[in-house]
């Protein structure tokens, strides 16, 4: 199968966070976390429509300057969400430059920021050049619980995890495809045409299979005929993104419900379950509790990052350790 959405880590398992999500066919990729962007091209970043930012340390949101700085021409908007507070974070990091050569005549790009908290969406501002990124109020746009970001091919969904601050973690739903059988569509002598995207928009609405859709030549079609005889759904894939959390029963369940049945899950080891006491002090996890995390989430492929520089000479050492418990056998440390 096709993969429409290919990700991928910015940098290094040591260096600093981030995953790239590139759209293959709009020319289009989206960021969670905004930690050293040097790894991106300039056209890279160009095709960021949006950045989910886990928590403002600097590691995390440091490469935000050179995303705005190679932006800052273009017409499209760029969408941050970021955790509680993130509104005026940005605006004083907007502050303080000096915008004096941006007026009416500048380019219109805009920078709309949101936040995400416990309650889901909450404040959003606007920051355009040609008012010199002033502040601007910005309508919140409605959205399910649980969801920052939703489009028609996809969704973003977030949990607020604790990690001294509130860090968000993330994970991109893909709707579900729905292909046509051409064979199915010719036994039943059909047509190609512009009513099989609204069949299609019905299957994935959920209609019930007595519902009719109007066909070539206006002949009314059950759905269950075509989802019998013509339509195949294939179940959209889930990519997960958890970074800086503590290992807390109450983050272990809401990472659990945000990337179950994960299809990919990039998930922070920061140290090894010997060195726990340095992962609880810092508020971060172990490859081990990763391990454990990922196999609770059922998830299908791991990919562990956001390493300590003490392992940097035995960097296998981690990846051992949490495949150990993802595969649910004797951690390595302890035979």
């Amino acid at each position: 199968m096709t993969l429409r959405v290919q990700p991928r880590l910015v940098n290094r398992p040591f260096g600093d966070p981030g995953l790239c999500l590139d759209f293959r066919y709009s020319r289009r990729a989206m960021l969670f976390d905004l930690g050293d962007l040097a790894a991106l091209s300039p056209r890279q970043l160009l095709r960021v429509s949006h950045a989910f930012v886990s928590h403002a340390h600097m590691d995390h949101v440091a490469g935000l300057d050179r995303l705005l700085r190679v932006c800052l021409h273009r017409t499209a908007p760029l969408s941050l969400v970021g955790p509680p507070g993130f509104v005026r974070q940005i605006e004083h990091r907007l502050r303080s430059y000096t915008w004096n050569l941006l007026d009416a005549r500048s380019v219109d790009f805009r920078l709309q920021v949101a936040e995400f908290g416990r309650a889901g969406l909450g404040r959003s501002a606007e920051f355009r050049a040609r008012d010199a990124f002033r502040r601007r109020p910005l309508e919140t746009p409605p959205q399910e619980a649980g969801r920052a970001h939703a489009e028609a091919a996809f969704a973003v969904d977030a949990v607020v995890l604790d990690h001294g601050t509130p860090s968000l973690a993330f994970a991109l739903r893909e709707a579900d495809r729905v292909n046509v059988w051409r064979t199915g569509l010719d036994a039943l002598g059909l047509e190609v045409g512009p009513w099989l995207t609204r069949a299609k928009d019905a299957v994935r609405a959920g209609l019930p299979d007595g519902h009719r859709l109007e066909g070539p030549q206006g002949r009314a079609i059950p759905l269950d005929l075509l989802r019998e005889n013509a339509l195949k759904v294939t179940r959209g894939r889930v990519i997960a993104y958890v970074t800086d959390a503590a290992d807390t029963p109450q983050n272990r369940e809401r990472i659990v419900s945000l990337a179950a049945d994960a299809d990919q899950l990039f998930i922070e080891a920061a140290f090894l379950h010997a060195d726990r006491h340095l992962a609880d002090a810092t508020r971060h996890l172990t490859a081990r509790a990763a391990g454990e995390i990922a196999r609770s989430c059922g998830a299908r492929q791991v990919t562990p990052f956001h390493h300590s520089a003490r392992y940097l000479d035995t960097p296998a050492a981690l990846e051992e350790e949490l495949q150990a418990a993802w595969e649910g056998r004797e951690p390595p440390g302890d035979r």
